[in-house]
């Protein structure tokens, strides 16, 4: 391997830690967001926050996951796509009162947030 080639493989190296870095932060901040929502209830303006935020979050990686540059397999992008759906569907729930609950959002949000720090991240193709 040539000394460009390493330096790029760094480079990349460097870039996708960074991406998994920031993923994580952004679901750190959907979790406060929740958590905080979750305190003060339904229909506050803490809800309202968490719930766009969640919605905004969950915008861009679907349009990432369905990206045909998303460089994850398949199947779990598909899963993925699954979840967020999912995440979109329930936010939208407790934004109509159908729901009052965020402690669903809330753990799938850990649950995936935990999974970036070791396996990888949700989103490939772009940095936030």
């Amino acid at each position: 391997m040539s000394m460009y080639e390493s330096t790029y493989m760094a480079m990349l190296e460097d870039t996708t830690e960074q991406i998994r870095d920031n993923e994580r932060r952004a679901f750190d901040t959907a979790i406060a967001l929740l958590k905080r929502a979750q305190q003060a209830g339904r229909g506050t303006r803490d809800s309202v926050e968490a719930l766009l935020f969640v919605n905004r979050l969950w915008t861009i990686l679907l349009e990432d996951l369905a990206d045909d540059g998303n460089g994850l397999p398949e199947a779990l992008r598909a899963s993925l796509i699954s979840i967020g759906i999912w995440m979109l569907r329930r936010s939208e729930d407790i934004r109509q009162g159908h729901v009052d609950d965020f402690s669903a959002l809330i753990e799938v949000s850990e649950t995936i947030r935990n999974g970036l720090g070791r396996n990888g991240h949700v989103h490939s193709s772009q940095a936030w």
